[in-house]
């Protein structure tokens, strides 16, 4: 009697608990195996997602979706918005969001273009000094969410109009045409330029501008790298999952968050440059939706907004899913304020979903 008395109080569970701790283990139910399996395999959210959404677009455009025409289209949008959404998923990694991305981008190229075009600069110092732009900006947001512990939402909707009203301010609304960039700087234009190979021009999925695509692609890779095998990436995580823990633990949690920010400045640096040949010329008004379109693809990609979960591979999921929403929409012949309103359902479903999926070890 002893020894089960004994065994009972070693195990710290009595026949009745055991039995209701099993009970229920087996019988969670279809929708509680569901949730769990996407908390273990957080990517599967986006790829169903995405896949759910080619498919109703498909039908709803009668299968243009998938022509060539609307393939091309749809993979250069991806380009740009996955470049930012990758500095997006780094700052809400660490349970902060970047309200400033696409005006920083904005700027930089703005900055690029200036600087070769208008005051002669040789067109690779122009592309630094512009990615340089992007990553003071990036600095400065870094700084004032650490030193002054300022909440990043507050602190990014600031920079994102001081920004914009500088790039304004500064241009006076006037664009730099394709014809002044051709003459002065073409290298700008070199994520636009057609892919060819010993005189033969070449196409990945029907896309004859494939560099920005390249260019997506390798930034990714690296993100994934720099995210799931160094120091630094286990810290961007550990900050996002609980800071002060972080730091009781020994992570500079103010010089990791500062990093974060300078380098998803230096990513929209890139996105610029990309963002020059998509375009073609460089006006200050253009792309005016890219912080809500990285927002919604960081999120639909299952990134949470509470830090420290999720994938950068998720967020290109996410950011095709946004590609496709916005192509097939144009298809589809609806009006353009139907692509906003589904981008805010899209994050706002997402999130619903993030927090359903959390909810698994409650």
């Amino acid at each position: 009697m002893s020894e089960q008395a004994t065994d009972s109080g070693d195990s710290g569970l009595t026949g009745a608990d055991t039995r209701q701790a099993e009970f229920e283990v087996h019988n969670k139910g279809v929708l509680g195996h569901i949730q769990h399996a996407l908390h273990v395999n957080p990517t599967l959210v986006p790829v169903i997602i995405l896949l759910l959404s080619v498919a109703v677009f498909y039908v709803a455009t009668d299968g243009k979706l998938l022509t060539g025409l609307a393939i091309k289209v749809t993979l250069e949008q991806t380009a740009i918005v996955g470049i930012l959404a990758c500095a997006q998923t780094l700052v809400i990694l660490t349970a902060g969001i970047d309200l400033s991305v696409g005006a920083v981008m904005v700027l930089s190229y703005v900055a690029m273009g200036h600087l070769a075009v208008t005051y002669g600069v040789p067109t690779p110092l122009a592309i630094i000094g512009g990615m340089l732009v992007a990553m003071l900006c990036g600095l400065a947001n870094g700084l004032l969410v650490t030193r002054l512990r300022l909440p990043p939402f507050i602190v990014t909707l600031g920079t994102w109009r001081i920004v914009l009203a500088t790039v304004f301010l500064y241009t006076g609304s006037q664009s730099i045409r394709s014809q002044d960039i051709d003459a002065e700087a073409p290298a700008l234009k070199f994520f636009g330029e057609r892919a060819e190979l010993f005189g033969l021009q070449f196409k990945i999925m029907g896309v004859p501008q494939i560099w920005a695509l390249v260019l997506m692609i390798g930034v990714f890779v690296v993100g994934w790298y720099v995210l799931h095998r160094t120091a630094w990436g286990r810290h961007v995580y550990a900050v996002g999952d609980d800071a002060p823990a972080a730091e009781l633990a020994g992570v500079a949690t103010s010089r990791v968050l500062i990093s974060v920010y300078v380098v998803a400045g230096a990513v929209c640096g890139l996105a610029a440059w990309a963002a020059i040949g998509r375009v073609g010329s460089i006006s200050p008004s253009s792309f005016a939706e890219a912080n809500l379109e990285s927002i919604a693809a960081v999120v639909i990609g299952g990134t949470s907004l509470f830090g420290g979960r999720g994938t950068i591979l998720g967020t290109l999921f996410g950011a095709l899913t946004v590609g496709v929403f916005t192509t097939g929409l144009k298809l589809a012949g609806a009006d353009p304020q139907w692509v906003l309103f589904a981008s805010g359902c899209l994050i706002i479903v997402a999130v619903a979903i993030d927090q359903w999926i959390r909810r698994v070890s409650s």
